[in-house]
């Protein structure tokens, strides 16, 4: 078995494409007004409206609601993404801070208010868990 994909419901799946290109890079891929993904080496962030939700089970998902789930993304410098993003952002939950597993880690909302992690892993055993 693969992880392979996180998906998040929202309202405005073109707002939240937008943000999450802005603040990756990555140009998303479309499906269709609906679904879209941003794929990343590793894993693919999916982004589907609220109107894909019938499809699983009606009022299964809930957009803007989470407050378990962080949606995180492995950089090179934490420290120059946060300072390229103050204009991208609007809520920053922490500045970059040196984490005791070994990442240095920025914690924002994005704009349904799911958290988002960007970290750089920075001590030895963080920099081998994490060799590309």
């Amino acid at each position: 078995m693969n992880f392979v994909s996180i998906r998040v419901i929202t309202a405005d799946v073109a707002r939240l494409v937008d943000f999450y290109e802005r603040v990756t890079g990555v140009e998303a891929t479309w499906a269709n007004d609906d679904f879209a993904e941003i794929r990343t080496t590793a894993a693919t962030l999916a982004i589907a409206s609220t109107r894909t939700v019938p499809l699983f089970a009606p009022d299964s998902a809930v957009p803007a609601e989470n407050r378990s789930v962080v949606i995180e993304f492995l950089v090179d410098d934490v420290d120059s993404v946060h300072r390229d993003l103050t204009d991208v952002v609007d809520t920053f939950v922490t500045e970059p801070t040196t984490m005791p597993w070994g990442n240095r880690a920025l914690l924002f909302r994005d704009p349904d208010g799911n958290l988002v992690n960007f970290f750089t892993p920075v001590t030895p055993e963080a920099v081998e868990k994490f060799a590309r």
